[in-house]
């Protein structure tokens, strides 16, 4: 029986054995539990052996189970390998990108445009700026293919397909501040001043942008305000009136004379990263997401 194995049932098989988990397999796999639990003993039938051991708290592979997998692993990887690269070979068309920030992606994002047209030179790549009130509507109405923005945790209802760099923190001050002149600044000096922040950061993401005290428990005190633009914030930063932590890609229009921008030395990096739509992607997003992933593979971790 084992000429009836589809190369499907194989692929679940993979999954589950990297997962070791019925429920994080579909997940993955975008199917139900019954379907990975009906595939897995369709091919262990087919093969005449017992693959998986199931209990009720774990899920293990069995001996014949592991060299299953040992020996069709490389094989199913490059014979993906190949169909991709058969499928993606003369690819044409618009791979359509926004960008959350003027400067989102930086170098990398333009080193992966290029890579991407140099291998494909009938696809074109086409950048738009996303509104700034609702930047991932023209993701989610299907106007752009992928979206790159910084992140401060993987964001729901979207995949994150790739990360293109890291950005810094910094702090947006009037060049009169203070804290203008200082090489650093912590978080513990944010205790002293307000910080304003952009309405599209949604209220449970505010811990994560900046802690709501300092490490000795000094609360960090939000302006009133939240703007609706990154002009407003740099008004309200270059009077004076707030501080506004965020990363370069962000701030580029907060330059001097007027602001100066002072590394936080306390506040982890924040992932500037490709996200798409969950779901079957278009061979051209498959292809850019891929040689996103292999131009940015030691730069951005």
């Amino acid at each position: 029986m084992h000429e009836t194995i589809e190369l499907r049932e194989i692929k679940v098989f993979l999954a589950l054995a990297e997962e070791l988990h019925f429920g994080h397999t579909a997940d993955r796999l975008r199917l139900t539990q019954s379907r990975v639990s009906q595939s897995l003993r369709s091919l262990e039938r087919k093969l005449g052996e017992q693959l998986v051991h199931r209990t009720s708290r774990r899920v293990t592979l069995t001996a014949p189970g592991e060299r299953f997998r040992a020996e069709v692993e490389p094989a199913v990887l490059k014979l993906t390998e190949a169909v991709e690269r058969a499928a993606t070979r003369h690819l044409e068309g618009t791979v359509r990108i926004g960008l959350m920030f003027p400067n989102s992606g930086g170098a990398h994002l333009v080193e992966v445009v290029d890579a991407f047209e140099n291998v494909h030179p009938r696809c074109q790549v086409q950048v738009t700026a996303t509104p700034p009130d609702d930047p991932g509507r023209p993701l989610r109405e299907g106007e752009i293919d992928v979206l790159v923005t910084p992140v401060l945790r993987d964001p729901p209802g979207v995949d994150v397909a790739a990360t293109l760099d890291t950005e810094p923190r910094m702090l947006a001050v009037a060049s009169r501040h203070p804290l203008a002149r200082r090489e650093r600044v912590f978080i513990e000096d944010l205790g002293d001043y307000k910080v304003v922040a952009p309405s599209i950061l949604p209220d449970d993401h505010q811990e994560d942008w900046v802690p709501f005290r300092t490490p000795s428990g000094r609360p960090i005190e939000r302006l009133a305000e939240r703007p609706s633009s990154f002009d407003e914030i740099a008004l309200l930063v270059a009077r004076g009136r707030a501080v506004h932590p965020g990363v370069p890609s962000t701030q580029a229009h907060l330059a001097p004379p007027n602001v100066a921008l002072v590394p936080i030395g306390d506040l982890p990096p924040i992932r500037v990263v490709l996200v798409a739509m969950p779901g079957e992607w278009n061979p051209r997003l498959r292809e850019f997401v891929r040689i996103a992933r292999e131009v940015v593979a030691d730069r951005a971790a």
